[in-house]
Protein backbone atom coordinates (compact mmCIF):
# COMPACT_ATOMS: atom_id res chain seq x y z
CA UNK A 1 0.00 0.00 0.00
CA UNK A 2 1.23 3.36 -0.21
CA UNK A 3 3.87 4.29 2.35
CA UNK A 4 2.30 7.65 2.69
CA UNK A 5 -0.64 6.68 4.31
CA UNK A 6 0.40 3.43 6.46
CA UNK A 7 0.29 5.79 9.55
CA UNK A 8 -3.32 6.08 9.34
CA UNK A 9 -4.30 2.74 8.13
CA UNK A 10 -2.30 1.50 10.78
CA UNK A 11 -3.92 3.60 13.51
CA UNK A 12 -7.08 3.00 12.45
CA UNK A 13 -6.83 -0.66 11.92
CA UNK A 14 -4.98 -0.79 15.59
CA UNK A 15 -8.04 1.06 17.06
CA UNK A 16 -10.34 -1.72 15.37
CA UNK A 17 -8.18 -4.66 16.76
CA UNK A 18 -8.08 -2.96 19.99
CA UNK A 19 -11.99 -4.46 20.19
CA UNK A 20 -13.17 -6.06 23.46
CA UNK A 21 -16.81 -7.36 23.09
CA UNK A 22 -19.94 -6.17 25.06
CA UNK A 23 -21.43 -8.87 27.62
CA UNK A 24 -23.65 -11.24 25.45
CA UNK A 25 -27.25 -12.05 26.12
CA UNK A 26 -28.31 -15.90 25.16
CA UNK A 27 -31.42 -14.29 22.61
CA UNK A 28 -31.08 -13.58 18.86
CA UNK A 29 -30.73 -9.78 19.02
CA UNK A 30 -27.82 -9.91 21.36
CA UNK A 31 -26.34 -11.80 18.66
CA UNK A 32 -27.05 -9.68 15.99
CA UNK A 33 -25.66 -6.95 17.74
CA UNK A 34 -22.34 -7.87 18.33
CA UNK A 35 -21.99 -9.55 14.54
CA UNK A 36 -22.29 -5.56 14.00
CA UNK A 37 -19.58 -5.55 16.33
CA UNK A 38 -17.53 -7.56 14.16
CA UNK A 39 -18.29 -5.70 11.05
CA UNK A 40 -17.44 -2.64 12.11
CA UNK A 41 -14.10 -4.20 14.11
CA UNK A 42 -12.70 -7.72 12.56
CA UNK A 43 -10.37 -8.54 14.63
CA UNK A 44 -12.41 -7.89 17.69
CA UNK A 45 -13.56 -10.90 20.03
CA UNK A 46 -17.52 -11.44 21.09
CA UNK A 47 -18.17 -11.82 24.61
CA UNK A 48 -18.49 -15.74 24.28
CA UNK A 49 -15.19 -15.72 22.49
CA UNK A 50 -11.68 -16.83 24.18
CA UNK A 51 -9.76 -16.29 20.75
CA UNK A 52 -9.53 -15.69 17.28
CA UNK A 53 -7.20 -15.50 14.11
CA UNK A 54 -7.63 -14.41 10.93
CA UNK A 55 -5.78 -13.19 7.44
CA UNK A 56 -6.39 -10.27 5.62
CA UNK A 57 -5.68 -9.24 1.74
CA UNK A 58 -6.08 -5.90 0.82
CA UNK A 59 -5.23 -3.95 -2.33
CA UNK A 60 -5.37 -0.45 -3.00
CA UNK A 61 -4.80 2.35 -6.27
CA UNK A 62 -3.82 5.66 -5.73
CA UNK A 63 -5.87 8.00 -7.60
CA UNK A 64 -4.65 11.14 -6.09
CA UNK A 65 -3.64 12.99 -2.99
CA UNK A 66 -2.88 16.49 -1.55
CA UNK A 67 -0.11 19.08 -1.47
CA UNK A 68 0.52 20.94 2.06
CA UNK A 69 -1.93 23.56 1.41
CA UNK A 70 -4.35 21.23 1.16
CA UNK A 71 -5.25 21.85 -3.08
CA UNK A 72 -6.12 18.31 -4.41
CA UNK A 73 -4.71 16.90 -8.29
CA UNK A 74 -5.69 14.08 -9.47
CA UNK A 75 -2.38 11.71 -10.30
CA UNK A 76 -0.22 12.55 -13.84
CA UNK A 77 -0.64 10.94 -16.90
CA UNK A 78 1.85 7.83 -16.44
CA UNK A 79 2.17 7.56 -12.92
CA UNK A 80 0.53 4.71 -10.79
CA UNK A 81 0.32 3.41 -7.40
CA UNK A 82 -1.08 0.04 -6.32
CA UNK A 83 -0.66 -1.11 -2.86
CA UNK A 84 -1.01 -4.29 -1.61
CA UNK A 85 -1.12 -6.05 1.91
CA UNK A 86 -1.43 -9.63 3.73
CA UNK A 87 -1.88 -9.52 7.24
CA UNK A 88 -2.05 -12.20 9.63
CA UNK A 89 -3.46 -11.32 13.11
CA UNK A 90 -5.09 -12.63 16.54
CA UNK A 91 -7.00 -11.95 20.03
CA UNK A 92 -7.26 -13.78 23.10
CA UNK A 93 -8.91 -12.74 26.22
CA UNK A 94 -7.11 -11.68 30.04
CA UNK A 95 -9.99 -11.04 31.37
CA UNK A 96 -13.92 -11.04 30.98
CA UNK A 97 -13.47 -7.15 30.03
CA UNK A 98 -10.21 -7.24 28.26
CA UNK A 99 -8.39 -8.49 25.69
CA UNK A 100 -4.98 -8.55 24.04
CA UNK A 101 -4.05 -7.99 20.01
CA UNK A 102 -1.42 -8.28 17.44
CA UNK A 103 -1.70 -7.26 13.68
CA UNK A 104 1.66 -8.07 11.65
CA UNK A 105 1.45 -7.20 8.06
CA UNK A 106 3.78 -7.73 4.58
CA UNK A 107 3.43 -4.53 2.19
CA UNK A 108 3.91 -4.85 -1.29
CA UNK A 109 4.27 -1.59 -3.37
CA UNK A 110 4.02 -1.37 -7.35
CA UNK A 111 4.82 2.74 -8.98
CA UNK A 112 5.14 3.45 -12.22
CA UNK A 113 6.59 6.94 -13.42
CA UNK A 114 6.83 7.94 -17.33
CA UNK A 115 10.40 8.23 -17.36
CA UNK A 116 11.17 5.11 -14.97
CA UNK A 117 8.65 2.59 -15.33
CA UNK A 118 6.71 0.37 -13.30
CA UNK A 119 9.09 -0.67 -9.68
CA UNK A 120 8.07 -3.51 -7.79
CA UNK A 121 9.15 -3.98 -4.05
CA UNK A 122 7.96 -4.73 -0.09
CA UNK A 123 8.52 -6.52 2.91
CA UNK A 124 7.63 -6.78 6.46
CA UNK A 125 5.60 -4.10 7.69
CA UNK A 126 5.34 -2.02 10.87
CA UNK A 127 4.00 -4.94 14.07
CA UNK A 128 1.33 -3.16 16.08
CA UNK A 129 0.04 -4.80 19.99
CA UNK A 130 -2.54 -3.50 21.32
CA UNK A 131 -5.40 -4.31 24.41
CA UNK A 132 -8.54 -2.66 25.24
CA UNK A 133 -10.55 -3.10 28.18
CA UNK A 134 -14.36 -2.32 28.48
CA UNK A 135 -15.27 -0.22 31.87
CA UNK A 136 -19.45 -0.12 30.91
CA UNK A 137 -20.44 -2.60 27.70
CA UNK A 138 -22.75 -1.33 25.34
CA UNK A 139 -26.28 -2.14 26.57
CA UNK A 140 -25.12 -3.10 29.84
CA UNK A 141 -26.37 -0.34 31.87
CA UNK A 142 -29.04 1.76 29.69
CA UNK A 143 -29.30 4.88 29.26
CA UNK A 144 -25.30 4.95 29.55
CA UNK A 145 -23.72 3.56 26.96
CA UNK A 146 -20.57 1.13 26.54
CA UNK A 147 -17.26 3.00 27.06
CA UNK A 148 -13.76 1.28 26.42
CA UNK A 149 -10.17 2.00 27.04
CA UNK A 150 -7.87 1.24 24.37
CA UNK A 151 -3.80 0.79 24.10
CA UNK A 152 -1.31 0.12 21.88
CA UNK A 153 2.06 0.03 20.54
CA UNK A 154 3.69 0.31 16.52
CA UNK A 155 6.96 -1.03 16.35
CA UNK A 156 9.08 -0.20 13.17
CA UNK A 157 9.89 -3.85 12.28
CA UNK A 158 9.17 -2.42 8.47
CA UNK A 159 11.81 -0.37 6.60
CA UNK A 160 11.92 3.05 6.54
CA UNK A 161 12.13 5.50 2.93
CA UNK A 162 15.62 6.37 4.08
CA UNK A 163 16.81 2.77 3.86
CA UNK A 164 15.42 2.06 0.27
CA UNK A 165 17.61 0.53 -2.18
CA UNK A 166 14.56 1.59 -4.84
CA UNK A 167 14.74 4.63 -6.89
CA UNK A 168 10.82 4.96 -6.33
CA UNK A 169 11.45 3.91 -2.65
CA UNK A 170 9.07 0.55 -3.49
CA UNK A 171 10.38 -1.32 -1.08
CA UNK A 172 9.54 1.37 1.78
CA UNK A 173 7.22 -0.44 4.27
CA UNK A 174 7.48 1.11 7.36
CA UNK A 175 7.44 4.58 9.44
CA UNK A 176 10.71 4.41 10.94
CA UNK A 177 9.67 5.44 14.69
CA UNK A 178 8.18 3.51 17.67
CA UNK A 179 4.78 4.87 18.02
CA UNK A 180 2.25 4.68 20.88
CA UNK A 181 -1.74 4.80 20.71
CA UNK A 182 -4.38 5.36 23.29
CA UNK A 183 -7.85 6.31 23.25
CA UNK A 184 -11.52 6.10 24.26
CA UNK A 185 -14.01 3.66 22.70
CA UNK A 186 -18.00 4.78 22.89
CA UNK A 187 -21.05 2.62 21.78
CA UNK A 188 -24.61 1.40 22.33
CA UNK A 189 -26.57 -0.69 20.84
CA UNK A 190 -30.38 0.00 19.94
CA UNK A 191 -32.20 -3.47 18.62
CA UNK A 192 -30.04 -4.91 15.43
CA UNK A 193 -27.86 -1.20 15.30
CA UNK A 194 -24.53 -0.51 16.39
CA UNK A 195 -23.31 3.04 16.76
CA UNK A 196 -19.96 3.45 17.68
CA UNK A 197 -17.35 6.39 17.76
CA UNK A 198 -13.87 6.07 18.99
CA UNK A 199 -11.03 8.78 19.29
CA UNK A 200 -7.54 7.75 19.74
CA UNK A 201 -4.29 9.73 20.26
CA UNK A 202 -0.58 8.60 18.46
CA UNK A 203 2.65 9.77 19.63
CA UNK A 204 5.75 8.75 17.37
CA UNK A 205 9.32 8.48 19.12
CA UNK A 206 11.77 10.87 17.51
CA UNK A 207 14.27 9.53 15.14
CA UNK A 208 17.55 10.49 13.47
CA UNK A 209 17.61 9.59 9.43
CA UNK A 210 21.18 10.37 7.36
CA UNK A 211 22.30 12.86 10.32
CA UNK A 212 19.20 14.46 10.34
CA UNK A 213 17.05 14.53 14.29
CA UNK A 214 13.21 14.53 12.95
CA UNK A 215 9.83 13.58 15.17
CA UNK A 216 6.44 13.65 13.49
CA UNK A 217 3.74 15.49 15.19
CA UNK A 218 1.02 13.87 17.31
CA UNK A 219 -1.87 12.51 15.60
CA UNK A 220 -5.29 12.38 16.40
CA UNK A 221 -7.93 9.62 14.81
CA UNK A 222 -11.44 10.36 15.18
CA UNK A 223 -14.04 7.27 13.92
CA UNK A 224 -17.44 6.91 13.33
CA UNK A 225 -19.53 3.96 12.62
CA UNK A 226 -22.80 2.39 12.55
CA UNK A 227 -23.98 -1.49 12.01
CA UNK A 228 -26.92 -3.26 11.26
CA UNK A 229 -26.88 -6.95 12.17
CA UNK A 230 -29.74 -9.94 10.54
CA UNK A 231 -30.71 -12.10 13.16
CA UNK A 232 -28.33 -15.20 11.11
CA UNK A 233 -25.11 -12.98 12.54
CA UNK A 234 -24.33 -11.49 8.96
CA UNK A 235 -24.13 -7.85 8.89
CA UNK A 236 -23.30 -4.42 7.30
CA UNK A 237 -21.67 -1.46 7.97
CA UNK A 238 -20.30 2.37 7.56
CA UNK A 239 -17.43 3.70 9.05
CA UNK A 240 -16.21 7.34 8.06
CA UNK A 241 -12.38 8.05 9.74
CA UNK A 242 -10.45 11.94 10.21
CA UNK A 243 -6.92 12.01 10.94
CA UNK A 244 -5.36 14.99 11.77
CA UNK A 245 -1.29 15.56 12.59
CA UNK A 246 0.32 18.35 14.07
CA UNK A 247 3.52 19.82 11.63
CA UNK A 248 6.74 17.50 12.28
CA UNK A 249 9.94 19.22 13.79
CA UNK A 250 13.61 19.03 12.62
CA UNK A 251 16.52 18.90 15.02
CA UNK A 252 13.81 20.81 17.31
CA UNK A 253 12.71 22.93 14.75
CA UNK A 254 8.91 23.38 13.41
CA UNK A 255 8.79 22.23 9.99
CA UNK A 256 5.69 24.67 8.42
CA UNK A 257 3.28 22.85 6.46
CA UNK A 258 4.22 19.16 7.03
CA UNK A 259 1.31 19.06 9.26
CA UNK A 260 -1.22 16.04 7.09
CA UNK A 261 -4.87 15.41 7.08
CA UNK A 262 -7.11 12.30 5.57
CA UNK A 263 -10.55 11.35 5.36
CA UNK A 264 -11.42 7.79 5.01
CA UNK A 265 -15.04 6.47 4.14
CA UNK A 266 -14.97 2.75 4.78
CA UNK A 267 -17.91 -0.09 3.95
CA UNK A 268 -17.71 -3.43 6.10
CA UNK A 269 -19.80 -6.55 5.66
CA UNK A 270 -19.14 -10.03 7.27
CA UNK A 271 -20.88 -13.34 7.21
CA UNK A 272 -20.37 -16.19 9.80
CA UNK A 273 -20.19 -19.63 7.64
CA UNK A 274 -20.71 -21.22 11.04
CA UNK A 275 -20.44 -20.54 14.67
CA UNK A 276 -16.09 -20.37 14.34
CA UNK A 277 -15.92 -19.10 11.19
CA UNK A 278 -16.81 -15.81 9.35
CA UNK A 279 -15.69 -14.02 6.14
CA UNK A 280 -15.07 -9.79 6.04
CA UNK A 281 -14.80 -7.64 3.00
CA UNK A 282 -14.25 -3.56 4.00
CA UNK A 283 -14.43 -1.39 0.43
CA UNK A 284 -12.89 1.69 1.08
CA UNK A 285 -12.03 5.36 -0.24
CA UNK A 286 -9.96 8.26 0.12
CA UNK A 287 -12.49 11.16 0.00
CA UNK A 288 -10.74 14.51 -2.19
CA UNK A 289 -11.33 16.99 0.44
CA UNK A 290 -10.26 18.21 3.73
CA UNK A 291 -6.95 16.52 2.88
CA UNK A 292 -3.08 17.66 2.94
CA UNK A 293 0.54 15.71 2.22
CA UNK A 294 -1.61 12.31 2.06
CA UNK A 295 -2.21 10.52 -1.06
CA UNK A 296 -6.00 9.33 -1.99
CA UNK A 297 -6.29 5.87 -2.61
CA UNK A 298 -9.49 3.13 -2.92
CA UNK A 299 -9.58 -0.43 -2.83
CA UNK A 300 -10.88 -3.59 -0.91
CA UNK A 301 -9.60 -5.94 1.96
CA UNK A 302 -10.78 -9.33 2.22
CA UNK A 303 -10.52 -11.44 5.13
CA UNK A 304 -11.50 -15.09 7.10
CA UNK A 305 -11.18 -14.96 10.68
CA UNK A 306 -11.65 -18.42 12.94
CA UNK A 307 -12.72 -18.06 16.17
CA UNK A 308 -12.58 -20.66 19.37
CA UNK A 309 -14.17 -20.60 22.84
Amino acid sequence: MPLRSSTFRELALGAALVGAASLWATSARAQACCAGTGALTPGRLAGHEAGLVGLQARAGSVYGGFDSNGAFTGSPAGTSELGFEEALFGATRFARRGQIAVFAPLVQTRRATPTSGPELGGGLGDVNASARWDFVSAGERRPFPGVGLLAGVTLPTGKPPESSTRPLATNATGVGALQGNAGVAIEQTYGHVLLNVTGVLALRAPRTARGIRTALGPQITVLAGAAYSFDNDAAIGLLGSFTVETPASVDGVTVPGSGRRLVRLTGAGTYPLDDRWRLQATPFVDLPFFGQNQPSQAGVSLGVIRSWS
